[in-house]
């Protein structure tokens, strides 16, 4: 969850380093640094804190280095000081490391090396590899190794020292003593290498590099490439050069940039109708004869019995929603399970199951372990437990997309902010697609019952855009009478329970205001005994099956004094007479109504966020892209 760059070429690296920082500060925030190369020593410098606090440090030395590289923390092992903060170097101060993840036998390599001689400075996992690799510079294995394909001592001691790791990294290094020469690993942590006109990038995720190269490497797990000023060489861990070719990135340094919007966050929650209509194009056709366009092969779904999806945290709420869409369209029972509690406590095993993984940065720790194990328990029994892997991502080309046979592309594009909004609007394309895809085929839904669907989607983004228009100065009005608040409930029945935890989420990832939701239904079996005229309740009630259950149970709310906020249709006039706050969407089909009753929702917590003066797009203790346990 931290970001790393690395630069190597003929510019100056410090602002290069700096700039690429900035565009990956939503990966961690506690503290960063970058350490170069100039003449003959490393120019480490660190600061607590966000990244002003580094470049502040940083007016005041001058090295025109052409070498460097540069991290930003999110905490794992040791307090967010700067004496934590990356880059970690030797006991000489002649090589500097970055890291993301996390080093599981750090204990026994640091007490090893301490016994050497080895100084310590820091609490964190990382200061083992620099300590590791200048001690394979210092003593090389007996008898000597080849140096394989490549002449770089260098390269061959953090070789002989990544293969002493275990865990999941990505690691960046540089050594004063060979100028010339960056060197970096991936080993379940994600890892592109950028190329440019005499130059060459690493970092982990392109909006790092893509305002100077669109033309990037990912590197695989097992992999390490050694970039110098004559080009970039790629090797496994065993020292095997490997033949690799870059990709052209669709991305342009525009799509990483605010466009007039005050905050990330509030330029992605305008940007939703237009990733849903990327995603009808993707999903859907104008051919009745196949309708549902996912390019998945018939052998995912012969004779399917049960599916079992796998996520966590918004993820976790996309999936709960996809559930009710197959269980009640496509007749399928499914399972949701929380990634991390599955890997320690996973379901009997079931015939013809397919199983989910759902991660919009395709780079999630517990929800990559889950399918790994799910796959590995299944691996070699009867065909019919055999694994049957499904991923939805907004990365393809990340780690779930190498683990898994298929994948379902939500198309959300570039996601910034910290708390999920646009990329949770994508993955319920995604399930609405795939459970009408699944229906489709198990004929559980007419052909006329599936055009009437089909065709109310594809009006779903210009009424997002009307919530929107009629949303924004409502809301950020209402967010005025909340900035003492300390307490929320928020509450749905059906498939908009699911919204009421997103919103619940969302107001907790960025205001920092303890939230909750609930069943409406559940409220009276415990927490109502929370509601008083100090906690709000923020009740979803759209019509349908539940909507008179959800006005009900918003009376009960009211009785006990709560300010009552109804997520409704416009012009309700019932609802216009229990409510004290409307928050007023188009009146859609019950089954289509979460992508709709979200988005006041996420502007609800966005303006109270906003409001209070907290970093919205950064805030505490988060990181966009969960990548360690």
């Amino acid at each position: 969850m931290c970001g790393i760059v690395g630069y190597i070429g003929t510019q100056a690296a410090t602002e290069i380093l700096l700039s690429g920082l900035e565009k990956l500060e939503y990966r961690g925030y506690d503290s960063a640094g970058i350490a170069t190369i100039w003449e003959g020593e490393v120019n480490c410098v660190r600061a607590k804190g966000k990244l002003h606090n580094l470049r502040s440090k940083l007016e005041a030395v001058e090295a025109p280095a052409q070498i460097g590289i540069g991290h930003t923390r999110w905490a794992t092992h040791g307090k967010p000081e700067e004496y934590n903060a990356h880059p970690h170097m030797d006991t000489a101060m002649r090589v500097a490391v970055v890291q993301n993840g996390i080093i599981e036998n750090y204990r026994e390599l640091r007490q090893d090396l301490k016994q050497k001689g080895y100084v310590f400075r820091s609490q964190t996992d990382t200061e083992v590899i620099p300590h590791l690799i200048a001690e394979f510079l210092k003593n090389p294995p007996s008898p000597p190794l080849p140096l394989l394909h490549s002449s770089s001592p260098f390269f061959e001691a953090v070789r002989q020292a990544v293969n002493k790791l275990e865990g999941a990294f990505a690691i960046a290094c540089v050594s004063a003593d060979f100028p010339d020469e960056l060197i970096a690993i991936r080993q379940q942590a994600p890892l592109v290498i950028g190329f440019g006109q005499g130059e060459f990038f690493c970092a982990s995720d392109t909006p790092a590099i893509v305002s100077h190269t669109r033309a990037v490497l990912t590197l695989e797990n097992g992999e390490m490439a050694r970039l110098t000023p004559l080009g970039v060489e790629i090797y496994n861990f065993a020292g095997d050069r490997l033949k690799k070719q870059p990709r052209l990135l669709n991305l342009s340094p525009m799509m990483v940039e605010k466009q007039g919007f005050k905050h990330f966050m509030l330029k992605e929650i305008y940007e939703q109708p237009g990733v849903v209509r990327a995603c009808l194009e993707a999903y859907f056709t104008n051919d009745p004869s196949s309708p549902i366009n996912l390019s998945l092969p018939v052998e995912l779904y012969v004779d399917l019995e049960q599916i079992q999806i796998l996520a966590c945290g918004t993820s976790w709420h996309a999936a709960l929603i996809g559930k009710y869409l197959i269980e009640q369209l496509a007749g399928i029972p499914t399972q949701v399970h929380y990634a991390s509690e599955f890997r320690y406590a996973p379901s009997p095993l079931t015939a013809n199951t397919l199983t989910i993984g759902v991660t919009q940065s395709g780079e999630t720790a517990d929800t990559l372990a889950a399918l790994a194990m799910e796959k590995e328990r299944r691996s070699g029994r009867e065909l019919k437990y055999q694994p049957r892997l499904l991923g939805i991502t907004n990365r393809p080309e990340s780690t779930l997309g190498e683990m898994v046979s298929q994948i379902i592309d939500i198309h959300g594009g570039l996601e910034i902010g910290v708390a999920a909004t646009k990329t949770f609007i994508a993955q319920l394309m995604a399930f609405y697609a795939l459970a009408l895809d699944l229906a489709y085929r198990r004929q559980t839904i007419s052909p006329d019952q599936l055009e009437e669907i089909i065709t109310s989607l594809r009006q779903i983004p210009k009424e997002i855009e009307a919530t929107l228009e009629r949303q924004e100065n409502l809301i950020e009005q209402l967010a005025h009478d909340f900035a003492e608040t300390t307490d929320f409930i928020f509450v749905g029945r059906g498939i908009n329970f699911p919204i009421a935890l997103e919103g619940a989420l969302k107001l907790k990832e960025i205001s920092y205001i303890h939230a909750e939701g609930y069943p409406a239904g559940e409220m009276k079996h415990g927490p109502i005994a929370l509601l008083d005229a100090k906690v709000p309740v923020v009740a979803i009630a759209m019509p349908g099956n539940v909507y008179e259950k959800v006005i009900s149970n918003a009376q009960e709310a009211k009785a006990r004094d709560s300010r009552l906020i109804g997520v409704t249709p416009v012009n309700d006039g019932e609802a216009a007479e229990i409510f004290n706050d409307l928050l007023p969407v188009s009146n859609v089909d019950e089954l289509l109504s979460p992508i709709l009753t979200v988005i006041p929702l996420q502007l609800l917590a966005y303006h109270i966020a906003a409001r209070r003066g907290l970093d919205v797009d950064q805030p505490r203790n988060l990181a966009k892209s969960v990548t360690v346990e």
